[in-house]
């Protein structure tokens, strides 16, 4: 099981970005896919997830500017993020759970995590 997280770079504030998770060696389709982050000094924070069946679900500081999405044909999931602040800074993490059809929100453990990719918001 094994998750690839890119996307990252440095935006200015208002900017947009958009993360991919590349999934190889499972059953994509079947899987919950979560985006966690983490910044300097700081724990890691749960941020969006998708369940199998496409049920999205958002921390609140982050709703209305970030979508989550999956595509499962390319066994790839998103994070499109919009209105980005300085806030927003710190290293993205994607993570599968095969527990697909659970309320993401409410999973615990997960089965595979990205390496993550650096998002830095700034002018």
């Amino acid at each position: 099981v094994q998750l690839q997280a890119s996307g990252g770079g440095l935006v200015q504030p208002g900017g947009s970005l958009r993360l991919s998770c590349a999934a190889s060696g499972f059953n994509f389709d079947y899987y919950a896919i979560a985006w966690f982050r983490q910044a300097p000094e700081k724990e890691r924070e749960w941020v969006s997830c998708i369940s199998s069946s496409y049920s999205t679900h958002y921390e609140d500081s982050v709703k209305g500017r970030f979508t989550i999405s999956r595509e499962n044909a390319k066994n790839t999931a998103y994070l499109e993020m919009k209105s980005l602040k300085p806030e927003d800074t710190a290293t993205y993490y994607c993570a599968a759970s095969k527990h697909g059809g659970a309320y993401c929100p409410a999973l615990l453990n997960y089965d595979s995590w990205g390496q993550g990719t650096q998002v830095t918001v700034s002018s």
